[in-house]
């Protein structure tokens, strides 16, 4: 763990150590969980992957002419 300084208004720290003290713990506690929540909510969420017309060309006729666009593909 690193320390670092954080800038807060009175009240909010009034705040901060009433709910540190409710629940039987620190104040530097209450802030680290503050944190993390706060920084979960902000992670980029993963989108997950479609496999819904990956392989869609546009072509009709990919089935009658497979031969000569895998030739093009590979650079025959």
């Amino acid at each position: 763990m690193k320390r670092t300084t954080v800038f807060a208004d009175e009240d909010l720290l009034r705040r901060l150590r009433e709910i540190a003290r409710r629940e039987q713990t620190t104040l530097s506690e209450i802030i680290r969980t503050a944190l993390e929540r706060y920084a979960s909510r902000r992670r980029p969420r993963r989108s997950s992957l479609s496999l819904v017309a990956i392989g869609r060309s546009g072509r009709k006729d990919v089935a009658e002419h497979a031969e000569e666009l895998l030739g093009k593909g590979f650079g025959r």
